[in-house]
């Protein structure tokens, strides 16, 4: 339902896409994951049809999204980053016009409004202005106005930036459901923890490329190892085979290395005598984070980023 191929996009110098191929078929949930400025968003909007690709192609539901405009969006829903609902207008009028915008017949509006209210936590709010929302009713808004018509390819980017915790709760159990209605839908997120509540596939984007491509599961058992953190009273001391950062030393190892590792650690700690304080060890058993962190070499943002194997 929804085909990347081959995508290059620049601006002035800069390469932003180099190459980028990604398939997302019906009731697929794919997150699509990356660092600050790694071209998520512009993947986005190409496939929105709001910017042209300097080479390759976008399609929906099988229609060239820049030869086929028209047909291609009529499939297609999208919720961007930045809210887009009018302040002026109650949270019924903003549905019934995109509903309409979006070509929903005049007899199905009423219809689907209140289908929509429904599903995302709006029903209460219809007759109030969307100037006067939280910014988490907002952002539940903003969903609506991209699903009210129904799209069978859902792009969502960052939708639960600013959202509170039942906010967010609600998203996610919004797009967990139309995926599981057949919906096809491309995530991004930096909130790691939200990839294994909605039980989504995985790829990550870096330097303008797919690094990586997967199954959840696959990607943590591939990518990521166990970390085990030591951390001191004061600064941490030069130890081979560790990391210093600051106060702490880290170092990935394989699950069966963690006892000997940790071992042999606090041996060599203890025979430099009380010049060394160990204040804690802690052990992160393989997640997602540190998959991402093994791939990317960045710190995802965002709270709950660890997700770890068995929550996957």
């Amino acid at each position: 339902m929804l085909e990347i191929e081959g995508l290059y996009k620049s601006y002035g110098a800069h390469e932003v896409l180099c190459g980028v191929d990604l398939a997302v078929q019906p009731g697929q949930v794919l997150a699509l994951l990356g660092p600050n400025g790694a071209g998520k968003t512009t993947l986005i909007s190409i496939a929105a049809g709001l910017r042209r690709p300097d080479r390759g192609r976008a399609r929906v539901a099988g229609f060239d999204v820049q030869r086929e405009r028209r047909k291609a969006l009529a499939h297609l829903g999208l919720a961007s980053q930045d809210t887009g609902v009018y302040p002026t207008l109650t949270v019924k009028q903003n549905l019934g016009f995109f509903a309409r915008l979006n070509g929903v017949p005049s007899k199905q509006v009423a219809g689907r409004v209140h289908q929509v209210a429904e599903t995302l936590g709006l029903t209460s709010l219809l007759s109030q202005r969307a100037g006067q929302l939280s910014g988490g009713q907002r952002r539940r808004l903003h969903t609506a106005l991209a699903v009210v018509h129904g799209p069978e390819v859902l792009l969502l980017d960052e939708p639960t930036v600013g959202a509170d915790v039942a906010a967010r709760a609600g998203l996610l159990d919004v797009v967990h459901d139309l995926a599981a209605r057949g919906a096809t839908i491309l995530y991004t997120t930096h909130y790691l923890a939200e990839v294994g509540q909605l039980s989504a596939d995985v790829a990550i984007l870096l330097n303008g490329r797919i690094c990586m491509a997967g199954h959840l599961q696959e990607v943590i058992e591939t990518f990521a190892q166990t970390r085990v953190t030591l951390s001191f009273v004061g600064y941490a001391p030069v130890l081979g085979g560790w990391q210093a950062d600051g106060r702490l030393l880290v170092r990935n190892v394989a699950e069966d290395a963690v006892g000997p590792v940790v071992t042999e650690a606090l041996a060599a700690l203890t025979a430099r005598g009380g010049a060394v304080q160990l204040a804690g060890v802690d052990i992160a058993r393989p997640s997602l984070e540190n998959a991402y962190l093994a791939v990317t070499g960045e710190h995802p943002i965002g709270p709950g980023a660890g997700v770890d194997a068995t929550a996957a």
